[in-house]
């Protein structure tokens, strides 16, 4: 059966009889297509940047206004974010005079790690390496080190390796002296873990990975130890 839409000039002949009924301009279906069903703008305002938001906020209707409100806040959010983690990712050195600057006034809603060490203290290089490791990390987090004496004079050495956590130039969180980080075993996930219990940073690790550690060693003292029957039979 020849197709009543077909382009033909059998069907043009028909037309004109009335046989057929008129052929349906394309371009007039499309039109009345986005007159009946109109796309929404919201389904299109994901693709658009903050500025071409701002150019056709004109063009949106109230609810797309509201959904367009949560987007730009969501982008926007992302784009402090994409900011942020270009400013670190690596762990600064400062002084004393640059106290204030970086820590007291680094920003709002921003978490800060200082950590105050002193060159020839074993551990303190250990903490060091460590927490260059997660500033690469966790680069929206700012990890910051100093020699203890050019921020604090005459902090004793027997505070250091010495952690403090800032968020909005209040202090959140510290760890003073070398029994605090459990000695030169410390590891970068034991570390990671001490910080993230104050929120400075969010991690994956779902336990403590000290507590693996002692359980292992609470276990191995328990297999190792004399039994009570042992014990009797030696004595006999």
């Amino acid at each position: 059966m020849q197709d009543p839409n077909a382009d033909t000039e059998w069907n043009d002949i028909l037309r004109k009889k009335g046989i057929l009924p008129p052929k349906e301009d394309p371009n007039e279906a499309a039109e009345e297509e986005l007159i009946q069903h109109p796309k929404s703008v919201v389904k299109t305002y994901e693709d658009m940047t903050l500025e071409e938001l701002e150019e056709n906020e004109d063009e949106f209707s109230e609810e797309d206004e509201r959904a367009i409100e949560m987007y730009r806040q969501q982008r926007l959010a992302e784009w402090k974010a994409t900011q942020m983690k270009k400013m670190f990712g690596e762990i600064l050195e400062i002084s004393g005079p640059d106290y204030v600057q970086e820590v007291t006034k680094a920003g709002e809603h921003l978490w800060v790690i200082l950590h105050l060490y002193k060159q020839g203290i074993p551990l303190c290089a250990l903490v060091n390496q460590h927490l260059g490791e997660l500033a690469r990390m966790f680069p929206e987090t700012k990890f910051i080190k100093a020699i203890s004496t050019t921020c604090i004079p005459s902090y004793p050495d027997r505070n250091l390796p010495t952690i403090f956590i800032y968020r909005d130039g209040d202090i959140k969180a510290q760890y003073v002296g070398p029994l605090v980080f459990g000695g030169m075993n410390l590891t970068k996930e034991e570390l990671e873990w001490k910080l993230s219990e104050s929120g400075a940073i969010k991690t994956e690790l779902e336990e403590n990975p000290r507590r693996q550690i002692e359980d292992q060693l609470m276990s191995s003292i328990r297999t190792s130890a004399p039994s009570k029957k042992n014990s009797d039979s030696e004595e006999d």
